[in-house]
């Protein structure tokens, strides 16, 4: 029993040494990557992030029918005879 729990015991140091290894590889790899970058380059990436999900975003409504052009263009349509009614005369002459 004492062989079975050091070989075990073993095994499982190695295996926690080699994903700490390869963690340590990761890390430097992404340390590596991002050396250069300074505030500008992450500004302008979160503003690129946000753009990319904001037209994601458009994309999705529409696919999904919450944001349908023609539903636009037919309350534009609304609107416009709304105001030209308003603004139209009704035939009565005031005053006079």
């Amino acid at each position: 029993m004492n062989q079975i729990l050091l070989y075990s015991s073993l095994f499982v140091s190695f295996f926690g040494l080699f994903f700490a290894l390869i963690a340590c590889v990761r890390v430097a790899k992404y340390e590596k990557s991002t050396s250069d970058l300074d505030w500008d380059s992450i500004a302008n990436l979160t503003g690129d992030i946000a753009t990319v999900k904001r037209t994601i975003q458009t994309l999705n409504n529409r696919m999904n029918g919450m944001n349908s052009p023609r539903i636009q263009e037919q309350e534009l349509m609304m609107q416009l005879l709304k105001n030209q009614q308003q603004q139209q005369p009704n035939g009565k002459m005031i005053g006079g």
